[in-house]
């Protein structure tokens, strides 16, 4: 029987969801997306049980399991629990967990938010390369495709996103442009512009910022030819000599440093007030740098890192570089990496298919408004800041390493062929890589986005299992076991990453409910009193993220990273193209992972993918001649 291709279009509003008539079309369900949900008690803690065990001797996982097992019976856990039910069902509050994990995750910070917090994107060349190899018209051709994705958002026009048919919240795209973070004490905040009365971007060059109109003369819409004419003005009016005062050294230092010499900044001179929110209002920041990266490793390491000089950390940045490359760099503080994704694939996708006007036409600067550079005055106070910042950045980056693997030994059309999810098959591999390095499971984040929920941001989905400890042993110990036993115990390791990635998907992990429980106990009854299960060594033995893993995976992407989350671990960004998979890793000298280290794990990721490849080839070879003996008999 054929079945016939259903042409029925897609139900709007999807079933189970409403929408709201004074919300434009952005926001049309966010009236109807569900809460968070506060998870059963008993489940949580059951599966903390469950991905502790692997990471414990028996010893410490009976220690651990008996004060679980308390704090479950215990009339505290009951009185926390009913109290985060109270704060989730609050009239007005849309998630019980999103301000207080924004403010520790991210505003209460204090770190600097490059390494530590920031995200990058290398962007693919080109393929027009007259254009691609042209700093400015790169740089324009990017901007002017990134304007009708700001006027969808701006407007509210864009289409909300959808995973299976069910809605996304949409709220974080509000702090896609004319947004910033601010240094404030003890907990940073974030201020947005109206895009009407601040039409422009803020372009630094030699560590000079200058703001360049979105509109030309007559307020028509900045065409390419004109964009590309006003950056070369701005390389032209740097000249050759970068400025020795680079105030965006300052969003690179520890937030309570910022929060002070912002406050000197502004003292020294009444108009740097002014100057700043000319950079902070911008629909974003445009940093044309004069480095000229090749290899992956080299416009990686740049684009996430740079200049600190020729930056502004605290909104988000293209990064254009005197060869064309391009990349983005990402303030993590108000939104994750899904709406930067889509943004930057809305950018590159229109510039691929010719959807852009990016026509070269002769431009007369006399039909263009002036490029203003923003001169601060500074005095030697500021000035004494200023190379402080910039020496603690210097040393910053000293300790940190960064690798990129792009292994082209098979994709995800491999692991397709072998029935196996690319994110369980990528996780599994990085767990065989860190055995390999450390003769032990690594603890693992991998995170997976919340954002079916209201303000919904991520949840951890904790990717080592018992499963995945015994397939990784048996792997790696003395006995050779027949390849379909490696498959069977390697499938089972997937499944149960899959339904433990369901889960956090679903809001209903073990960290953030953890979480939120012990936020509550200082409202709780026994405000001193701190349950055994948070103060078990095994709490935070399990929750040291020394692999800070996530998948962003884009055909217009050539690589993207972020740093380590702990001093002794890894940050291990990864991509699953067709027939690739690309790993970056982030690590710290200090923390005992430096630059040996990083090369190391980088080296066993290669050797534990092509292993897993040879045990499923194996594998496959040893059904298929099992099939054609059994053919053969009958």
């Amino acid at each position: 029987m054929v079945r016939k291709s259903s042409t029925t279009a897609p139900q709007d509003p999807p079933p189970g969801y409403a929408i709201d008539p004074s919300a434009p079309p952005m926001l049309r369900y966010q009236a109807s997306l569900p809460n968070l949900p506060v998870p059963p008690l008993e489940s949580t803690c059951a599966k903390y049980l469950e991905t502790v065990k692997p990471l414990l001797t028996p010893s410490e996982y009976a220690n651990t399991k008996a004060a679980v097992e308390e704090f479950v019976a215990s009339p505290h856990a009951a009185e926390l629990q009913s109290l985060l039910k109270k704060r989730a069902a609050a009239p007005g509050r849309d998630n019980w967990l999103s301000e207080w994990w924004n403010d520790v995750a991210y505003m209460a910070y204090r770190d600097p938010v490059v390494v530590f917090v920031s995200y990058y994107f290398v962007h693919v060349d080109d393929a027009v390369k007259r254009r691609g190899k042209d700093q400015a018209k790169r740089a324009a051709s990017l901007i002017k495709a990134m304007l009708p994705f700001r006027e969808l958002t701006e407007s509210g026009r864009l289409e909300p996103e959808k995973v299976r048919g069910n809605p996304l919240c949409m709220a974080s795209y509000k702090w896609l442009f004319h947004s910033s973070r601010y240094p404030t004490k003890p907990s940073d905040t974030a201020g947005k512009f109206d895009a009407a009365t601040h039409n422009h971007i803020v372009v630094v060059r030699k560590n000079k910022f200058f703001t360049v109109p979105l509109t030309d003369a007559k307020g028509q819409e900045v065409s390419y030819a004109e964009l590309a004419a006003q950056l070369n003005k701005v390389k032209s009016l740097a000249g050759e000599t970068p400025n020795p005062i680079g105030i965006g050294a300052f969003t690179a230092d520890n937030r309570d440093h910022w929060t002070d010499n912002r406050a000197k900044l502004i003292a020294a001179s009444p108009k740097n007030a002014a100057l700043l929110e000319k950079i902070e209002s911008a629909m974003i920041v445009v940093a044309l740098d004069d480095a000229s990266p090749v290899t992956r490793d080299q416009v990686s390491w740049e684009t996430w890192t740079g200049n600190a000089r020729n930056r502004f950390f605290d909104k988000h940045q293209l990064v254009v570089f005197e060869n064309g490359k391009s990349g983005f760099l990402g303030e993590h503080s108000c939104m994750d990496g899904t709406p930067t994704l889509r943004l930057n694939e809305f950018v590159l996708g229109s510039i691929e298919k010719g959807k852009v006007d990016l026509t070269e036409t002769e431009v007369s600067q006399a039909d263009l408004p002036p490029v203003e550079e923003l001169k601060f005055e500074v005095n030697k106070e500021v000035e004494g800041a200023l190379k402080e910042a910039e020496g603690r950045y210097e040393e910053l980056l000293g300790d940190h390493h960064m690798k990129v693997l792009h292994y082209e030994g098979y994709g995800k059309n491999f692991m397709k062929q072998h029935k196996i999810s690319p994110d369980a098959w990528a996780q599994m591999v990085k767990q065989l890589a860190f055995h390999k390095l450390e003769g032990r499971p690594g603890v693992c984040y991998e995170s997976a986005q919340t954002r079916k929920y209201k303000l919904g941001r991520t949840e951890v989905i904790r990717s080592v299992s018992s499963q995945s400890k015994e397939w990784v042993d048996a792997m790696e110990g003395p006995e050779s076991l027949e390849p379909a036993k490696l498959r069977e115990l390697f499938r089972s390791a997937v499944a149960r990453h899959g339904q433990y990635a369901a889960w956090a998907a679903d809001g209903v992990g073990v960290d953030r409910h953890l979480f939120g429980l012990k936020q509550l106990i200082k409202d709780s009854s026994s405000p001193s009193t701190t349950p055994k299960i948070y103060t078990d060594p095994a709490f935070s033995k399990s929750n040291h993220w020394e692999l800070s893993t996530s998948q962003l995976s884009s055909k217009y992407f050539d690589g993207w990273g972020y740093g380590e989350v702990v001093p002794d671990g890894f940050g291990l960004s990864y991509s699953i193209g067709d027939d690739y998979v690309r790993w970056t890793v982030t690590s710290s000298q200090k923390g005992g992972r430096g630059k040996e280290a990083n090369e190391q794990i980088v080296h066993y990721l290669a050797e534990a993918a092509g292993e897993l490849k040879k045990t499923m080839e194996a594998a496959a070879k040893a059904d298929a001649a099992k099939a054609k003996e059994g053919s053969s008999k009958l």
